[in-house]
């Protein structure tokens, strides 16, 4: 058993775990989330119309604010296979496995927004509090999966990590005509992150620290324009810039109680998105593209190993996601909405463990919600998405030890680490307008 374990040297490796399509959310508060986080071409509710085209907001006459909370519970598994080597080094033939399952419980997922519109105006405005990006996972130390095992045997150990990203909005609609709107909305992000262990730092002797709870503010905008033909058909594209993040300032603990500091640069991806809609009588149809731009982010467009042995990035490939969702209309008072959403996997097999364990890459999500007037002014949406990742994302446990001119990332021979996962999420959100009045 011993000679397995040293194999891995004294290295322990990157812990990141990211949100839906990549660290993107699908869909903000419950009514965007049912239609699949489809909204840019068809602006059915406040949060969705904020969140995926400014422009879109000049569908709403009305003053509305609208409040969702969610709870989100994802269910990870981490895999690895590791050759065994006998005493003068060379391979047995013969391999050691084990699986680790997440032991995490439920997070919150928060989204507040409010929109400020009058019939006989040109502009619309707008706020929003949203909860835009975050991960978390707690692997546990074990004796039976060699990436668990405890540090002084060359494995993680316990692999904890927390990450949370808030985005606040400001937004101004302008109507060109009756069909053409434009939108811009300057944002200002707060993020905080956690890690154990750290990846980003040089180890130590001691391998890698575990980090403080470290943060990190930023600021971009998004740019939108909205097109309704008035009968029916609509269409919308928007622009998110790049989330321009300060340096993460980590607070490091090695396992010997020595301690050190380091930085690490992580942005938000820029996301161009195209939409669709169309709304018939009893039926509204929603159909949202987005490209999410990893490769020109700091933080996942870099990869692989400093010449201290610290990671230098993720190495993601860019995110195609499409998202859709339909809403019946034909129940009095209990209007139904399905949606679905699907997202290309950022992480290539030959940097998998580089991104362990970027547990939320679901492939697949499933929505179902509605909603129920409570009174005059109050609404009630709710929502259930349940996620796979439909696979493993799966390649070689690297080490920089093992780095050539032909191997790169130090590709360990037989070894292999895999992880995949469900995500759940029931969410609830209330929405209140104003001197209520008929909406588009």
């Amino acid at each position: 058993m011993k000679n397995i374990i040293l194999q891995f040297g004294f290295l322990f490796f990157s812990t990141f775990a990211f949100s839906q399509a990549g660290h993107i959310m699908q869909g903000v508060g419950a009514f965007n989330m049912s239609m699949g986080g489809a909204s840019t071409g068809q602006p059915l509710d406040v949060s969705g119309a904020l969140q995926w085209n400014p422009a879109s907001i000049t569908a709403f006459n009305d003053k509305i604010i609208k409040f969702d909370l969610g709870l989100f519970y994802s269910s990870p598994q981490l895999y690895s296979t590791v050759p065994e080597f006998n005493s003068s080094g060379q391979p047995t033939g013969n391999f050691y496995s084990g699986t680790t399952k997440d032991d995490r419980g439920v997070s919150p997922m928060p989204a507040l927004a409010m929109v400020w519109g009058k019939e006989d105006s040109k502009h619309t405005f707008g706020a929003s509090v949203f909860g835009i990006s975050g991960f978390g996972v707690t692997f546990p130390e074990s004796s039976t999966n060699p990436i668990n095992m405890p540090q002084n045997m060359g494995g993680f150990g316990r692999v904890e990590s927390d990450y949370m990203l808030l985005q606040v909005g400001f937004t101004w609609a302008y109507e060109l005509s009756d069909k053409f709107s434009i939108g811009v909305e300057p944002t200002f992000n707060y993020g905080t992150l956690e890690l154990m262990p750290n990846p980003t730092a040089n180890p130590s002797q001691a391998g890698y620290p575990s980090s403080d709870k470290a943060s990190t503010t930023g600021f971009g905008g998004q740019l939108g324009l909205f097109y309704d033909s008035k009968m029916g058909f609509k269409a919308g594209v928007s622009y998110k810039t790049t989330q321009d993040l300060s340096d993460i300032k980590f607070e490091n603990t090695y396992l010997d109680n020595t301690s050190g500091t380091n930085e690490f640069d992580m942005d938000y991806p820029a996301i161009l998105s195209f939409g669709l809609g169309y709304s018939k009588s009893d039926f509204d149809l929603a159909v949202d593209y987005r490209m999410v731009d990893y490769k020109n982010t700091n933080g996942f467009s870099d990869t692989g190993w400093t010449s201290t042995a610290s990671v230098k990035g993720f190495g993601w490939d860019n995110v195609s996601i499409l998202s859709a969702g339909i809403q019946y209309k034909g129940i009095e008072k209990l209007p139904l909405r399905l949606g679905y959403t699907y997202s290309s996997n950022p992480v290539g097999s030959d940097v998998a463990m580089f991104n362990i364990p970027a547990t939320a890459i679901i492939k697949n999500a499933f929505q179902f919600g509605f909603s129920y007037p409570l009174g005059t002014n109050f609404s009630l949406d709710g929502v259930y998405h349940h996620g796979a990742s439909d696979g493993k994302t799966s390649g070689p446990l690297l080490n920089p030890m093992f780095a050539t001119s032909s191997n790169p990332y130090g590709a360990i021979p037989g070894s292999n680490v895999s992880y995949d996962m469900t995500t759940d999420l029931i969410m609830l959100g209330v929405s209140y307008t104003f001197n209520k009045k008929t909406t588009n």
